[in-house]
């Protein structure tokens, strides 16, 4: 004997059956690795800092991007003949965003162990050295003349700028802002004799702001910290080791420097702003 379904039963299955499907395609789409999604979208969605040049400049008016990480974000997504897609973010913001699977991709990283907690890094975009945004007359050339009690330093609170000066300077007056603008800000009213900086970012301070002084690399020792991409930390690694493959290429035949030096000039800076001993 068979039986039959009443028309609410098969009205029910019918109204199941999508939803399962849809349900199952959701799932399948939230554990899709990065090189997958890339491949299938042939989208690449990039954290874009407003703002922060040499890598990130936005126009007002048009709403376009440019800048050295814009450049290599570009060459990147041609890997898969993709286009790209800008989600508006932070640094702070972008480690958050790869986590959350907003972002297949964020540039400028350093590789702390606190990040790498979370997420992957790429191999170094650059070698990010340190230096200082010095005011005028006032020519250091190593960590050991500005750790002296008469100096004073400003730094952006919480920063690897704050760890590098209390680590190299505890005898300089350091003083600590909120942000690296207020810092800046100091160091223009007279209020400081050098404000501790990576070099892209002292350079760019300049740039805006060419009365403050010069930038210095600072010796004795060296020291600089890769700069790297930030990648979403999953098990499958191809996203990533297309992205490392892609750096080896283009560091190795000197376009990441052009793209870093175009991005440089971009930002205000002249030729001989650029500290002749900044590789990338």
């Amino acid at each position: 004997m068979t039986s039959r379904l009443s028309r609410r039963g098969a009205a029910g299955l019918a109204a199941a059956i999508p939803a399962f499907f849809i349900g199952s395609a959701q799932a399948q789409t939230a554990n899709e690795s990065t090189f997958d999604r890339v491949n299938r979208t042939k989208v690449l969605r990039i954290a874009a800092l407003p703002g922060e040049a040499p890598y990130f400049f936005k126009d007002i008016a048009t709403g376009e991007w440019s800048g050295s990480a814009i450049d290599m974000a570009k060459s990147i997504a041609a890997i898969w003949d993709a286009k790209l897609e800008y989600i508006e973010s932070t640094y702070g913001n972008s480690v958050l965003d790869l986590q959350t699977n907003k972002v297949d991709i964020a540039f400028s990283l350093n590789p702390t162990p606190q990040r790498a907690l979370s997420i992957g890094f790429t191999k170094a975009m650059i070698i990010h050295p340190f230096g200082c945004v010095a005011r005028k007359g006032f020519n250091p050339t190593t960590w050991g003349d500005i750790n002296k009690p008469d100096v004073r330093v400003v730094v952006d609170l919480g920063s690897l700028h704050e760890v590098t000066a209390r680590r190299f300077t505890p005898k300089a007056q350091i003083t600590a802002f909120k942000t690296r603008d207020e810092a800046i800000l100091a160091l223009q009213a007279g209020r400081a004799d050098v404000d501790i900086l990576a070099a892209m970012l002292g350079i760019t301070a300049l740039a805006k702001n060419p009365g403050l002084g010069s930038y210095r690399i600072l010796g004795t020792p060296t020291v600089a910290l890769p700069s790297c991409m930030g990648v979403r930390r999953e098990p499958d690694t191809r996203f990533k080791e297309v992205v490392d493959a892609w750096l080896d290429m283009n560091r190795g035949t000197g376009q990441v420097r052009e793209w870093m030096i175009n991005g440089i000039l971009k930002s205000g800076a002249k030729e001989e702003d650029i500290p002749a001993e900044l590789s990338f």
